[in-house]
């Protein structure tokens, strides 16, 4: 999240990253500010006043770092020899709305669309697609998708660990931040009428259930935005059980075999 840092420094780590480890690092690059208001004030060094929104300005002066291409006139230009050269992270930009299409598009990023916070996202990568500048980072449009899955051994036990996020989700809509519930509390709030009106006042892609019901989900999603890769976001309240959801979906896709899978959940 761009916002919270100088533009050098994430330049320098993520250089040295890519020093370190040539052709298998992403920067992933976001301009979301913080979960509200004040998280967002308590995230910042210098407290006396809000900080600007200059996301395009901080993200020109990143890629003008990684790439070497700060004007000569650039009060920062002498600073732009970075501890990896020549290796280079690859940069992608984050996004959840149109306007973060329209930058990776006019910058010529790659671009990973957040479908777990806006599942309207397939006309947003369509446009970024289609209005695609290639440039050193990408010569040609590359999307990942991220979507919300829970993965168990039968549908009705996803359907059970997702109340956990179900019930976070929900009182977030009500403006309540608190940590992912225990199963059983999470349970119990939702046979409160009360809670389903805010569970489902914001339209949410939901991907929860037995492997192969999952896989269906994933696989739909993907045909959806034509993505290049997928990427997953699991939330449970026992780590154990996001471990497992995880290890079930890699099965499922073959990306390891099943013996690997129960002895690591075993271990």
């Amino acid at each position: 999240m761009l916002p919270h840092y100088s533009p050098l420094k994430v330049a320098e780590t993520f250089s040295m990253f890519a020093g370190l480890f040539p052709d298998r690092i992403d920067l992933g690059v976001g301009r979301a500010a913080g979960t509200d208001p004040n998280t967002t004030f308590a995230l910042q060094r210098d407290r006396r006043q809000a900080s600007p929104d200059d996301f395009p300005a901080q993200l020109e002066e990143l890629l003008g770092y990684l790439d070497g291409t700060l004007p000569a006139g650039h009060p920062f230009a002498r600073l732009a020899t970075l501890p990896g050269w020549p290796e280079r992270p690859d940069p992608w930009l984050l996004g959840s709305s149109p306007q973060s299409g329209i930058w990776a598009a006019e910058l010529g990023l790659p671009y990973a669309f957040a479908d777990f916070i806006n599942p309207s996202g397939a006309d947003i990568a369509r446009r970024y697609r289609q209005s695609f500048r290639p440039s050193r980072s990408a010569s040609a449009p590359e999307v990942i998708a991220a979507v919300w899955a829970v993965c168990a051994e039968t549908d009705a036990e996803a359907e059970r660990l997702a109340s956990s996020a179900d019930m976070a989700f929900a009182l977030l809509q009500m403006g309540r931040l608190v940590p992912v519930p225990p199963v059983e509390e999470a349970l119990r709030f939702l046979e409160d009428d009360r809670a389903r009106p805010k569970l489902f006042s914001r339209p949410r892609r939901r991907i929860v259930g037995a492997p192969a019901t999952v896989r269906a989900g994933i696989e739909a999603a993907a045909r959806e935005y034509a993505a290049d890769e997928m990427m997953v976001v699991t939330i449970t309240y026992e780590h154990a059980a996001r471990r497992r959801s995880y290890e079930l979906i890699a099965e499922e896709f073959g990306l390891v075999s099943s013996s690997s899978a129960a002895a690591a959940f075993a271990s």
